[in-house]
């Protein structure tokens, strides 16, 4: 009945603007009744989300979710997503607000539609696609993301990481971080071992291929923020230790003006906090060990054949020293004999007058340091020069309070402090008073105005004689991705992907 009315109504796609206009709102409306022309209308208002006039696109684009019924969900999902590459933008809005209304009728179907353009569509819609998806999943009620649908998303998702660029993995790892079912201990590991298959810690490290570098950074950062006392980064310590150390000098990056060696140093030092047993703890404590003695110069009467020969002072890496001593500082806590039995008395007497060497500079540079940043407080301290000289106190301070560890009979590793780019703790105020390094409360507390983690500086001390610019600093952005974007990886396109439904 009214079948032929219908087939009318259908057929206006091909007529006029009021008749298109008048097809874009009646087609959706009558749907329902003529499960026989389904496919017919479902094409004739996919004909006018196409039309020339914007205004018609945009009535047949919203009046979409109407088809979105039974088996047709995952095919307006399907038609929606490739719909994103729209670049009107109340178009486009239209579009992400049609794929959440289907959402909230099913998921599952939806999820569907939006991984198949994912995994076989054009790279505008699968790029739009997964911005879709780390965007607008976290705004979707717990009654939407159950721990079903959530189920899905991580199985589908491991499907697209067989075959992404850097910036596709990044976001990934924002859309997995933050499903609920992932929030737990066992679900954080699950996100850890994605991000060891993604690093390919199996593969023989290429310092020289700046893309391999590159991958092994970038999947250390996103692995990084999962650490912790129950999810240990062992396995990316024991790699690091083993490969990137070793080949410190030799690194490559494809991201111009990142100090790449600081870059290692730092996120090594930061993931040795949640280090469980580790196979081979004394040689990689030792790589570790000869790493840190290349950054702790002997004292220039002590050098051998004249080297640092002259009134002329070796160079402290003050930063490059607070990340190898931390890391080393760590590790040791695991085998605290290491500088006792297992070095010889030679060795470990050198040790010694390195640290002490060091340590003596650092007394002059915090003393200098503190008399700088006497009194200043407020918009004082936000001045770039005294922001940097804030940072620099902290890393000079951290540095004073591991070797005086290390100077204990026996070594000792019981003193905790907190690396200086990240926020402060208030579980370490306390030691850090007891330790005595700290200066008049104002620095520290304003410390968090210093080089956050995406304006990192190295602090390279002028040698011997103070200078009122603390040294040359580069500067250096985090980041492959968010620096320099879309590094891939894998080379997209090189795997045949399969439709999922």
């Amino acid at each position: 009945q009214h079948k032929d009315a219908y087939q009318a109504i259908l057929d206006g796609v091909k007529g006029g603007a009021k008749e298109k206009r008048l097809a874009a709102q009646f087609i959706p409306k009558f749907f329902k009744h003529f499960p026989d022309l389904a496919d017919s209308a479902i094409n004739a208002q996919l004909d006018l989300c196409e039309d020339e006039d914007v205004s018609i696109r945009r009535q047949a684009i919203k009046e979409l979710p109407q088809f979105a019924t039974g088996d047709n969900l995952p095919r307006v999902a399907d038609i929606l997503t490739q719909l994103l590459q729209s670049d009107d933008s109340a178009e486009f809005n239209l579009v992400n607000n049609a794929l959440l209304s289907i959402f909230k009728m099913d998921a599952k179907g939806t999820l569907g539609g939006l991984f198949s353009q994912i995994l076989q569509g054009e790279d505008i819609v699968r790029e739009r696609a997964i911005k879709f998806l780390s965007t607008k999943l976290k705004t979707l009620p717990e009654d939407v993301m159950t721990k079903e649908v959530e189920e899905f998303i991580l199985t589908e998702s491991k499907k697209v990481l067989e075959d992404v660029t850097g910036e596709e993995f990044v976001l990934f790892m924002k859309i997995l971080s933050g499903l609920k079912s992932l929030q737990t201990v066992s679900g954080r590991q699950q996100l850890v071992e994605l991000v060891a298959e993604q690093a390919d810690l199996e593969q023989t490290f290429n310092p020289s291929d700046p893309d391999c570098v590159d991958r092994l950074l970038q999947c250390t950062r996103q692995a990084v923020p999962l650490f912790s006392k129950n999810v240990h980064s062992t396995k990316f310590v024991t790699y690091f230790c083993e490969h990137v150390l070793p080949n410190l000098s030799s690194l490559t990056t494809p991201v111009e003006g990142l100090d790449i060696q600081l870059e290692v140093l730092k996120l090594l030092a930061e993931m040795s906090s949640f280090c469980g047993d580790m196979e081979k703890l004394e040689s990689n404590l030792k790589k570790l060990f000869d790493k840190l003695l290349e950054y702790m110069p002997l004292p220039p009467e002590e050098a051998e054949n004249g080297e640092n020969a002259g009134n002329e002072e070796p160079k402290l890496q003050f930063s490059y020293v607070e990340c190898l001593l931390y890391s080393f500082h760590q590790l040791g806590r695991k085998l605290p004999d290491f500088l006792t039995a297992k070095l010889d008395a030679e060795k470990l007497k050198d040790f010694k007058i390195r640290l002490q060497y060091f340590a003596r500079g650092l007394q002059v540079y915090i003393r200098q340091l503190r008399l700088a940043l006497q009194g200043k407080t407020g918009e004082a301290l936000k001045t770039e020069e005294n922001k940097i000289k804030v940072v620099a106190l902290k890393i000079t301070n951290n540095i004073n309070v591991l070797i005086k560890d290390l100077f204990h009979i026996p070594p000792s590793y019981k003193s905790t402090v907190t690396l200086s780019w990240k926020p402060v703790q208030k579980a370490d105020a306390s030691q850090k008073r007891a330790s005595e390094d700290t200066t008049s409360s104002s620095p520290p507390k304003k410390a968090s105005a210093g080089p956050k983690r995406d304006a990192r500086q190295i602090y390279n001390p002028p040698s011997g004689k103070y200078s009122s610019n603390l040294g040359s600093f580069s500067y250096e952005q985090r980041g492959g991705f968010r620096g320099g974007r879309g590094r891939g990886w894998g080379g997209r396109g090189n795997r045949s992907r399969g439709r999922i439904y």
